[in-house]
């Protein structure tokens, strides 16, 4: 088997070998992950993190050790807190954003192979408790983010692909799609009982997962429709008063984060 990591800030992970085929997710920088076959310029890749699958141009893959690739997967990596930063050292500046992995970062200096590179921005520690409300401080910064399928920057980004990078950011990870992730955490049975931080789900007339939100206070709701916003959560759903209806349909709210 052979491994790599991303080294842009942001790599497209697509559901074929193909630009045109649909984004399915993006490769956050200093993200490990194993290929898994090839096909002509493309590589089929699972990523360490989420255990995900999708292709990315051979172009944008850059290769590790399989004992690098072991020793990222055993740790607990700090993630970049500023909206946009930068890393580097005498060869190269790379743009990253926020969310993405410092590996083995300790302070001052990021670890990729054999190279090291300077970042000055600030860093999560993995080691230290998350509280409701510094995951909520999280959340707000991607108010304002475009909707967009498959992404997961304040540059763009779904709504399964927030609740991920929230809640990664926070050190719990949690599956890429929201039928994914309804499978996690706990249910709290009335929208009156949630407490912030908790995960609402919605589904299609068909019964499907197709949506999900992070609850804040008072029964708002702040997910990505359009864009990351803030509406009204009740019992029936989400509630976008601007076009006076309800614009997704309740199905369950999971509890994540235990205070």
């Amino acid at each position: 088997m052979d491994y790599g990591i991303s080294m842009l800030s942001l790599v497209p992970m697509r559901a074929e070998p193909s630009n045109r085929a649909e984004l399915v997710t993006q490769v956050l920088f200093g993200e490990c992950y194993e290929i898994i076959s090839r096909q002509e310029k493309w590589l089929q890749i699972q990523l360490a993190s989420d255990g995900y699958k999708g292709w990315i141009d051979a172009n944008q893959h850059t290769t590790v050790l399989k004992e690098y690739y072991q020793e990222w997967k055993s740790a607990q990596h700090p993630r970049s807190m500023d909206l946009v930063q930068v890393i580097s050292n005498a060869d190269e500046r790379i743009p990253v954003g926020i969310g993405c992995y410092l590996p083995f970062f300790d302070g001052m200096n990021v670890r990729i192979g054999d190279k090291t590179y300077l970042y000055n921005g600030r860093a999560t520690n993995p080691e230290a408790e998350t509280t409701i409300a510094q995951l909520v401080k999280v959340a707000h910064n991607f108010m304002k983010a475009p909707y967009l399928w498959g992404g997961k920057s304040v540059f763009g980004i779904d709504c399964s692909g927030f609740a991920q990078q929230v809640y990664g950011i926070c050190g719990v990870q949690l599956p890429r799609d929201a039928y994914q992730q309804v499978t996690s955490g706990e249910e709290v049975h009335f929208v009156n009982q949630t407490q912030p931080g908790d995960l609402a789900f919605f589904d299609n007339d068909e019964g499907r997962i197709i949506h999900v939100g992070l609850v804040l206070e008072d029964q708002k709701i702040m997910h990505a429709s359009g864009e990351v916003r803030i509406d009204t959560l009740d019992h029936n759903g989400i509630y976008n008063a601007e076009r006076k209806r309800y614009s997704h349909k309740l199905r369950i709210i999971k509890r994540i984060f235990q205070a």
